[in-house]
């Protein structure tokens, strides 16, 4: 299997706009990051879709994807779901709703965003999804093996999501001693890293990245969600501690 990120920003985005830091005007495309989310291939060449932001159009098409399976959802921010529309041509071309799993509060945030989806008597160009409730447990999806890992942002339950021996977590400041053994021993952990220094409410920041790369201890750690406050990815990724890097739109994982 392998996972691909297919953003790696926060909900602003990177460059911002009408930011004239070193990281917004950098020429480097490492310091250019679409809002966060990641596409999982399966063996049998399945796609599984981790969030759909304001990017997706640009995201597939930059990454020549023509295809999701399904698509999971960890929270309902608008830089995590406001996407779903442009779902469309895939829905269109395959004849089938799309998939989506979520939590129960999550989907019906999907509805209230996207009523026409939910019809009774649709508009011929509208998108069309199937919503399906998770929470905490495994389940089994196109042959593959997901195991939801609740964690906090600020006040809401967020999921992360682990495949084998990789686990995806976004927009999360704390994780309960519960969901962490989930995480102990991977070969791969995906973490949110707003900022380097400051704290900050509702996302974790370098030293509790680091500070969980210790207790946790997997083979590699790499850092999502990034804002342009982190600084210059070939600057920064070099001074982080061994086994923790700093991942960038385009990059490719196999596990």
């Amino acid at each position: 299997m392998k996972l691909k990120f297919l953003g790696t920003g926060t909900s602003q985005g990177v460059p911002v706009i009408g930011c004239t830091c070193e990281v917004c005007t950098s020429q480097n495309p490492k310091d250019s990051r679409f809002r966060a989310s990641a596409m999982v291939t399966t063996n049998e060449n399945r796609k599984i879709l981790i969030d759909c932001g304001p990017d997706f159009r640009q995201q597939m098409l930059i990454n020549k994807e023509s295809h999701v399976d399904i698509t999971l959802l960890t929270h309902e921010h608008n830089d995590h779901v406001i996407g779903l529309d442009d779902m469309r041509p895939l829905i269109f071309k395959s004849g089938e709703n799309m998939p989506i799993y979520c939590l129960s509060r999550v989907g019906n945030e999907v509805k209230n965003r996207f009523p026409y989806a939910f019809a009774d008597v649709r508009y011929p160009g509208a998108p069309a999804f199937d919503l399906h409730e998770i929470d905490k447990e495994s389940f089994t999806v196109l042959d593959t093996e997901i195991t939801p890992v609740e964690v906090i942002h600020y006040k809401i339950s967020v999921l992360g999501y682990k495949f084998k021996n990789l686990a995806y977590i976004t927009d999360a400041n704390f994780i309960s001693d519960s969901e962490k053994e989930k995480l102990h021993g991977l070969d791969v952990l995906i973490l949110n890293c707003i900022r380097k220094f400051d704290p900050h409410p509702a996302h974790f920041v370098l030293p509790d990245v680091i500070k969980l790369f210790e207790e946790l201890k997997p083979k590699k750690l790499f850092l999502t969600h990034i804002s342009h406050h982190f600084g210059l990815h070939n600057i920064e990724d070099k001074e982080l501690p061994p086994g923790i890097h700093l991942a960038y739109d385009g990059l490719e994982i196999n596990f």
